[in-house]
């Protein structure tokens, strides 16, 4: 079913639907993230050096720290801290700063002081490592080696920031559990015209050369473009078969009536003379070639029907193969009854009895098994060209299969399609060319 085929056109729609979906909410969400996380740290820093001037204000009026604020030596303080911190010297802030921090990185902020060259220089430092994840670190320098050192939870922040991410994540799935079946739904339409171009190609092919697809009042797109193109093809394709079938019922017929007069003409000869021989037997192949031309333009004008009677295939073929005259051996296992058409299944398998004799070697060997016919030669075998494409009229393959006028198997081939059977050429592995006709009710259909 095409709706479940994951290689259909519609899912395959979908799917690009979906990645550009995915594609667009991983930029937005990805400049979200980085968006809301710069902000958090920049509230953190904030906070952090808020209460970090507030500690150094209480320090420089009572002499003590806060009791939330440490009292730290310079060898006591986080590296990161103790690295930014080194490079200030006599700085203390003018203003509330707002310093840029990042992970592992601190920002100070100061300004001149004629006080001590150790105190005024402020350094933040945001700790995402483990163990001690989302703390935000300050530090001010308040005497010789005595710094006040404060340490802000950052987890509130992480946690919306977390949040914020499960949040873009189900907003995706839930946007693609739209987007999906909307996609695999908007491409129906060009689904369905589609598959109506596929089954109208498909009944060209099987020889209904008046089907079309049609293009009138629709819009001017690939699909239509594609459709009147094939609609074109198939009513030039129709124009020339229509051509080629009219000259060759206009031949045959018309060669009837001189044949008709050479063959009485050839019946006035002597019996006896050699030559009279020659004529009465070039004439016998030439009328076969007249009545071949006929049988094949009525094939092609698919005026030919099928009388289906039940029919004992083993003795149908056993007695046709005798009448041949051929030196043929027949052999048959588990022979069925089967409804078909006893002229048709004739005629084909004279035709491959035939072929066998003149272009393949002795033995010729026919086989019934079942509802399937299977004749075999030991020459040299089909030619690659028709095992590829399937008999051509007047051509008889590899020079080494001999001559002819190449239409015995081109019959048997339209024959079996009246019939609705299947008709196969291989070469057998050891050697021999090999002709199957398969008469079973699913064989046209395999």
């Amino acid at each position: 079913m095409d709706f479940l085929n994951p290689r259909a056109l519609r899912w395959k729609i979908a799917a690009l639907a979906a990645a550009a979906c995915c594609a667009v909410a991983a930029v937005v969400g990805f400049l979200v993230h980085d968006a809301t996380r710069e902000r958090g740290l920049r509230v953190g820093t904030d906070r952090t050096l808020t209460r970090l001037i507030a500690a150094e204000r209480e320090y420089d009026r009572t002499g003590r720290a806060p009791a939330d604020i440490d009292v730290r030596s310079r060898d006591e303080l986080p590296e990161p801290l103790a690295r930014d911190l080194a490079t200030f010297v006599g700085t203390e802030p003018e203003t509330e700063p707002e310093p840029d921090t990042g992970t592992g990185t601190g920002t100070e902020t100061g300004s001149p002081d004629t006080g001590s060259p150790d105190t005024g220089a402020y350094a933040t430092w945001y700790d995402a490592d483990p163990p001690n994840w989302f703390w935000m670190w300050g530090a001010v320098a308040v005497a010789d080696d005595r710094f006040l050192v404060v340490r802000d939870d950052m987890s509130t922040e992480v946690r919306s920031l977390q949040l914020l991410d499960r949040s873009i994540v189900k907003s995706v799935l839930a946007a693609l559990l739209f987007v999906v079946p909307l996609a695999a739904l908007a491409t129906e339409p060009i689904n369905r015209r589609l598959r109506h171009g596929a089954r109208t190609a498909r009944r060209i092919a099987d020889g209904d050369l008046d089907a079309r697809i049609g293009t009138a009042g629709r819009a001017r797109d690939e699909v239509t473009e594609m459709a009147s193109a094939v609609d074109d093809m198939a009513g030039a394709l129709q124009r020339k078969l229509e051509n080629e079938r009219r000259f060759t019922a206009d031949v045959a017929h018309e060669l009837r009536t001189p044949l008709m007069g050479l063959v009485t003409a050839a019946g006035l000869l002597p019996e006896d003379d050699e030559a009279a021989g020659l004529v009465r037997d070039r004439l016998r192949a030439l009328n076969a070639l007249v009545e071949d031309l006929l049988e094949i333009s009525r094939l092609d004008a698919g005026a030919e029907r099928a009388r289906l009677d039940p029919v004992p295939l083993g003795e149908l073929v056993a007695d046709v193969v005798r009448r041949t005259g051929t030196d043929t051996r027949v052999g048959t296992v588990d022979a069925e009854v089967v409804e078909t058409d006893p002229r048709r299944v004739e005629r084909i398998v004279v035709n491959l009895v035939t072929n066998a004799h003149r272009h393949g070697a002795a033995p010729v060997e026919v086989t019934v098994t079942g509802a399937r016919i299977t004749v075999r030669d030991h020459g040299p075998g089909f030619p690659a060209d028709l095992l590829e494409r399937g008999p051509q009229r007047f051509r008889t393959g590899a020079s080494e299969r001999g001559r002819g006028h190449g239409l015995g198997l081109t019959v048997a081939q339209g024959q079996s399609e009246v019939l609705g059977a299947r008709l196969t050429f291989t070469n057998a592995p050891g050697g021999g060319a090999v002709a199957t006709l398969d008469l079973t009710p699913h064989a046209s259909a395999a």
